[in-house]
């Protein structure tokens, strides 16, 4: 009897791990990452120096992004989930070491080990997610079709902008070539003074994910964080408003922040 009870539910798993499965769904997504990483990448070929590194990185992280949602999409996997995610973090913290490449002695160094401590968080978010995220219920099957569209829309909205803003990193990292092609003095002055707002706006960044991380009431992984100018954008979806406005008031509490704009979502839970 016993083991009649094992076949029965192990069969029953086999069923609902498929129909949460779209193998025909993953391998378009992937091929349109692969296909959109190609054109990003060329886009790079006419910089120069570590402008055309920075551009490669963010044109991985977008790839890597995509990847991600794709395997939460369509593959409902938990150990795929969390492969795809620590890559995404991987890229991330590459593309922020060679932002810091720009920076000399102790501004390096800072900025070294806070794109350190952004990946540590994101490794972080992505294991607590994990205890809550995609897990095939061998006798619920809503169960399972619901945590799928949870992950799809948590998601979503950096699927959104993903190539949005690799389009525009390049098209920056261009405009800054041709101005120090004309003035090699202008170069330096405008250089620096790029170097310093971007580690200023990459420790902004990383300060809110990490409070966002140690406090109780925000999912880290729920919330997206950018920071452009000391502007602070959030965006996601999160399952209550109280942590929308959490994830608000946590942000306005970070030094050098001069604005939060926010976009996050209030999950439908019906």
């Amino acid at each position: 009897m016993k083991k009649l009870v094992f076949l029965t539910l192990a069969t029953a798993a086999s069923v609902a791990f498929a129909q949460n499965t779209d193998s025909a769904g993953y391998k378009a997504a992937h091929e349109k990452a692969e296909a959109d990483y190609k054109v990003a990448k060329e886009r790079c070929d006419g910089m120069k120096g570590n402008s055309k590194d920075v551009c490669k990185e963010e044109a991985k992280v977008a790839r890597a992004r995509a990847e991600a949602n794709a395997v939460a999409q369509y593959k409902n996997n938990k150990s795929d989930i969390d492969r795809a995610n620590r890559k995404l973090a991987d890229a991330e913290y590459d593309l922020a070491k060679e932002k810091c490449d720009d920076l000399s002695g102790n501004a390096k160094d800072t900025c070294q080990a806070q794109a350190k401590a952004a990946k540590s968080s994101a490794i972080a978010g992505t294991t607590a997610d994990s205890r809550t995220g995609v897990l095939v219920d061998n006798t619920n099957r809503s169960t399972v079709a619901a945590n799928a569209a949870d992950v799809r829309d948590r998601t979503a909205a950096a699927a959104n902008t993903a190539a949005d803003r690799t389009a525009n990193a390049a098209e920056n990292a261009k405009d800054k070539t041709v101005a120090a092609a004309h003035d090699m003095k202008e170069k330096t002055a405008e250089k620096t003074a790029d170097a310093s707002q971007a580690m200023s706006d990459t420790m902004i960044t990383t300060k809110v994910k990490a409070d966002m991380a140690a406090d109780k009431t925000v999912k880290a992984m729920d919330v997206h964080v950018e920071t452009q100018n000391g502007v602070v954008m959030l965006s996601g979806f999160v399952p209550t408003k109280a942590e929308a406005d959490r994830a608000v008031q946590l942000a306005k509490g970070v030094k050098g922040v001069t604005d939060v704009k926010s976009s996050i979502q209030v999950k439908n839970t019906k």
